[in-house]
């Protein structure tokens, strides 16, 4: 997507091609020599034994080559979740969640249904490999919550007072997250402004051409479809540094909503986050080396290389209250304590508040007009 360039008088186009970038440090999986880019061939080879590792041309976009680690260790996942568990849906939204046996719900953490029932349950659904724990109480969660309430300027005073700790659910959300090697052949298209005695601006445009290599650690994507609250996704910033083992202590007491995200479909997400990225920092990156004004235009292509996985769970608190016949959500991140949500409007208080800025605009207009 090319950046806006301003007014130009006159515009030419001298395209050059850049040197390629030397991709150096690689090395080659059968002798350990360094593998070498060959801009001719679009493949990465070694000058010793003969291997060659072939790349997507810059222009193919969308014709991935993979190589994906995770495609046969897939078919080996734990099923296991160290206890007996069972499965929920929710009549009234469609989200489904996992519990211990012997725990009950009455209501969904999502929408505040009652009309939960049990599900037959499902032998291939994979247990999580890794926990984020929760690390705000349900009272910390209460207490956070009314202190945010009380901020909310336009709320009715008595809908301050109706939602107590007992409401708060702990859910554990469940994600997908990817670790892999990229490498991305690009073309771009530059733009550098000159101006005349005059003053008139003159876009030269030279094409560039290159290697761009990153590592990609734990990209994630939200693993659910079933839930359309908002503020779940707004709360959502998890510290996965502080992964844990998974161990079915952690979510003892709580609820797990089960993924309705699969893998692959959760690669091809990964994928689209990950392009995303990547376009942002060769723009950036090139722009900055080249000392560019504009960015007219890129395209690159990614292969992917030694792909890993991990299904997780991180933690959030979920409350529902009604005022006045309408359910509230709000949401608080069980790590951090991150607080997103929608509050009840008094119209009295918005009627009030409007009658002062009128009153304080028609004082500061009378006084200037008087000035």
């Amino acid at each position: 997507m090319a950046e806006n360039m301003g007014n130009t008088d006159e515009q030419i186009e001298v395209i050059t091609e850049g040197q390629t970038e030397d991709v150096t440090d690689k090395k080659c999986p059968n002798c350990g020599a360094t593998v070498v880019y060959d801009p001719d061939t679009l493949a990465m080879t070694c000058p010793f034994c003969g291997y060659s590792r072939q790349l997507p041309k810059p222009e193919d976009n969308g014709q991935d080559v993979e190589e994906l680690d995770f495609s046969s260790a897939k078919n080996r996942e734990s099923l296991d979740w160290g206890k007996e568990k069972k499965s929920l849906v929710c009549k009234n939204c469609g989200a489904e969640t996992i519990m211990d046996t012997a725990d009950t719900a009455q209501c969904c953490p999502y929408c505040g249904s009652t009309q939960v029932m049990p599900v037959d349950n499902d032998d291939d659904v994979v247990a999580p490999g890794g926990v984020v724990p929760f690390e705000i109480t349900k009272e910390k969660a209460a207490q956070l919550f009314h202190g945010w309430m009380k901020g909310k300027l336009f709320a009715p005073n008595e809908a301050k007072k109706s939602c107590e700790a007992k409401n708060f659910s702990g859910v554990y959300l469940p994600y997908w997250t990817y670790d892999s090697q990229t490498t991305s052949p690009y073309e771009i298209k530059l733009g550098f402004n000159s101006k005349d005695s005059q003053g008139n601006t003159t876009t030269t445009y030279r094409t560039y051409r290159g290697i761009y290599e990153r590592f990609i650690d734990d990209e994630t994507v939200y693993a659910s479809k079933k839930t359309n609250n908002p503020y779940i996704k707004q709360a959502s910033k998890f510290d996965f540094t502080k992964l844990r083992k998974y161990s079915p202590e952690f979510i003892a007491g709580f609820l797990a909503e089960r993924y309705t995200v699969g893998l692959d479909e959760g690669w091809d997400i990964a994928k689209g986050q990950i392009k995303s990225k990547i376009d942002s920092e060769i723009r950036s990156m090139e722009k900055k080396k080249r000392k560019a004004d504009s960015v007219s235009k890129l395209t690159f292509n990614t292969a992917y290389s030694k792909v890993t996985y991990k299904y997780v769970l991180a933690p959030i608190w979920i409350a529902n209250f009604k005022f006045k016949d309408k359910v509230y959500n709000i949401v608080v991140n069980g790590q951090t304590g991150q607080i997103r949500g929608e509050a009840p409007v008094s119209p009295a208080k918005v009627a009030i508040a409007i009658a002062i800025a009128i009153a304080v605009i028609g004082v500061l207009l009378w006084f200037f007009s008087n000035n």
